[in-house]
């Protein structure tokens, strides 16, 4: 699976654009018939609905995903809790849960984006 825009909207920190990239890419592997649950950035997709603000997506994704990414990925776990956080208005505990979680590179800048822009 070809991730290189993903990618490169990261390295460019066009943060805005990445759940719009994400869905776009999920829906043409999906419906070219293409396996794609066990490589899924799912971590950067949760992020990104999560920095445009739209939660409501993020919940979404959430409930799409399967058993084992919600049970057996610590990143995907991390961002679903500061969703969890935005979604009942804890602003506390989206910021622990930030601070809470050491990010893989790739979330790094996409966390830190996040969190400047909402504290």
């Amino acid at each position: 699976m070809d991730f290189s825009l993903l990618s490169e909207t990261l390295n460019s920190k066009s943060y805005e654009k990445v759940a719009d990239i994400c869905d776009e890419h999920m829906l043409q592997v999906a419906a070219e018939g293409v396996a794609f649950q066990d490589d899924w950035p799912y971590a950067i997709h949760l992020l990104g609905h999560i920095y445009a603000g739209d939660i409501n997506s993020m919940r979404f994704l959430w409930k799409s995903m399967p058993a084992t990414v919600k049970e057996g990925n610590p990143e995907v776990i991390a961002a679903w809790k500061i969703g969890q956080k935005l979604w009942v208005r804890d602003y506390g505990g989206v910021y622990e849960a930030i601070r809470g979680y050491d990010w893989s590179q790739e979330a790094q800048g996409l966390v830190a984006a996040f969190s400047g822009k909402f504290f």
